[in-house]
């Protein structure tokens, strides 16, 4: 049995699609590239194609989970693809699996990264690296936990270290299940891909020639701030730039100078910066402090071992971090990047380094014990200094103190045999030295992996279809929403055969202004000339009425 062939039919009043004004950038971004080369389906009726476009379909019309494919109407979502009928949620659970179970998601995902890379080296000279932590709530393993910052609580999880642009489109993300740390996951995964993939690199004569001159810059937030790592990152000449850790006490107001700052998505503003130079002896190394000066008098410092831009441009890749902030608030609303695809686990490898539980158990020892000890003393020095005592009290009071004096003299004796433990105990062990009671199990990557993959194509198609809209919109913070309008507007399907044309007629949007931006989407998005995988039809883009309702108005 052969895959079936799209048969578009023409339709009037398809609900929501206007997600297929997407084609254009998702293909563009790579959705069916490298697919064949890493995937393949068993003999049925639908094929890798068909599945690739409905996945990046469901994701664009904000359907969140697989399950929520259930409450929609597969008829018409089947003719977005030109199919009768999308699968139903059983059978696209077994494809879904044998996708991820039988092809190569991390090879997909990599090749992917490598293009997007390529594609605007500019972007790709500045990199943002922050984690994420996804909570797990089941109960089929028992992950370690860490901290959730937007919580505020200690929860169980894996940690995603996403990779970035200054416009917050992602590249590629790297799962943690034990967090070793960002210091540690930049060393052993992230820097060594970069080092390969990233383009348009400086040769070795270059660097030789320039010593200021650097490869490309990674910006992070305070986990990562280490002087060492600064100088490890500079002898592979891997510029670095994050928050100072331990600021000194406030510079002078009159050394900040008002600059000018344009952001990577054309924001323009104005900083008071100042700048000082910065000697770290211990590690030799010698770095630039960059402060803003707020309105409130607040300064922010920054730290960074690029010599070659001026403070302005360094200000700007640092405070670009908000764009990642944005990315995952906005990915975890809209995309469910923390939802599970399904509840399977795998064996953990037995080589990775974990926390020794014992170590963990003295350090929760001693952090108790000094405190009982730090109360005592206080409560010890409290008597002594009440001052002078009624005779009848003098015995009471000499009892009290001799107690509280032996109960510090035993806490200070077993602290001191708690620490000498700590000492003797080894913080990290191998995973297969963890007592039987301490093991646990890791989700299943490779799907995830998948559908992150296919999220992250469809964010960077919206993206750059609201690149487009910001062209032409007033308020430049209306193109997104406007994208998000379009992806759910129904339209008119037209299919001309002899023409080799595919007419997707977009219904009016809420306002005559939407729908004159809309316009000049459908004009851009036809000098695409896009044809639909599978067809021999040229995608043309327009709106139901060639006359906008309410254009008298401008």
């Amino acid at each position: 049995m052969e895959s079936v062939v799209p048969v578009f039919k023409t339709g009037a009043d398809v609900k929501s699609a206007g997600v297929l004004f997407s084609l254009p950038a998702l293909l563009l971004n790579g959705l069916l590239k490298y697919s064949d080369s890493y995937f393949s389906l068993p003999a049925g009726y639908y094929g890798l194609q068909s599945m690739l476009l409905i996945l990046s379909f469901v994701v664009l019309l904000r359907i969140k989970s697989i399950e929520g494919i259930r409450y929609c109407d597969p008829g018409e979502l089947g003719r977005l693809v030109g199919l009768d009928r999308i699968p139903e949620v059983r059978t696209l659970r077994k494809k879904l699996e044998h996708i991820s179970g039988e092809g190569n998601p991390a090879g997909w995902s990599k090749e992917l990264a490598k293009m997007w890379l390529e594609q605007d080296p500019d972007l790709a000279g500045t990199l943002y690296i922050d984690g994420h932590v996804r909570t797990y709530h089941g109960k089929k393993t028992l992950l370690p936990k860490r901290y959730v910052s937007r919580e505020k609580l200690c929860l169980r999880g894996v940690t995603d270290y996403w990779l970035n642009d200054g416009l917050g489109q992602p590249f590629f993300v790297v799962t943690q299940t034990v967090n070793s740390g960002l210091l540690s996951v930049m060393r052993q995964e992230i820097v060594p891909r970069l080092l390969a993939d990233i383009p348009n690199q400086p040769k070795e004569e270059e660097l030789k020639a320039s010593p200021y001159l650097f490869r490309f810059g990674l910006v992070f937030d305070r986990e990562g701030y280490s002087p060492l790592f600064f100088k490890e990152m500079w002898e592979k000449r891997i510029a670095c730039y994050t928050y100072r850790k331990y600021a000194r006490d406030n510079w002078p107001e009159s050394e900040f100078e008002e600059k000018e700052v344009i952001f990577p998505n054309g924001e323009m503003t104005r900083m008071r910066l100042s700048e000082r130079s910065v000697d770290f002896k211990k590690e030799k190394i010698s770095v630039r402090e960059i402060r803003k000066l707020g309105d409130n008098g607040h300064q922010t410092s920054l730290i960074t071992t690029d010599y070659v831009n001026d403070i302005a441009h360094v200000a700007v890749k640092m405070f670009s971090r908000w764009s990642q902030e944005n990315f995952f608030k906005y990915m975890m609303e809209h995309y469910g990047i923390d939802r599970l695809i399904d509840y399977k686990v795998e064996k953990m490898d037995e080589t990775v380094k974990v926390v020794n539980p014992r170590y963990r158990e003295l350090e929760s020892q001693i952090r108790s014990k000094s405190g009982r000890l730090y109360r005592k003393r206080a409560e010890y020095g409290g008597l002594i200094l009440e001052g002078e005592i009624e005779d009848q009290k003098v015995k009471n009071y000499l009892q009290k103190k001799s107690e509280l004096k032996e109960q510090i003299e035993g806490l200070e004796k077993e602290l001191e045999v708690l620490k000498t433990k700590k000492r003797e105990t080894k913080k990290h062990i191998l995973f297969s030295e963890l007592a039987e009671d301490d093991q646990f199990q890791q989700l299943k990557k490779s799907g995830k992996q998948f559908i992150d993959t296919v999220k992250m194509i469809a964010y960077r198609a919206e993206t750059a279809m609201v690149n487009i809209l910001r062209d032409f919109v007033s308020n430049k913070d209306e193109a997104r929403s406007l994208v998000r309008q379009i992806f759910m507007t129904d339209a008119d399907i037209e299919p001309d055969k002899e023409s080799g044309i595919l007419k997707i007629k977009i219904h009016n949007m809420t306002t005559p202004r939407n729908n004159r931006y809309v316009k000049k989407l459908c004009e851009v998005l036809n000098e695409s000339e896009t044809i639909f995988p599978g067809t021999n039809f040229r995608l043309i883009y327009d709106l139901v009425s060639n006359q906008i309702p309410g254009d008298q108005e401008f």
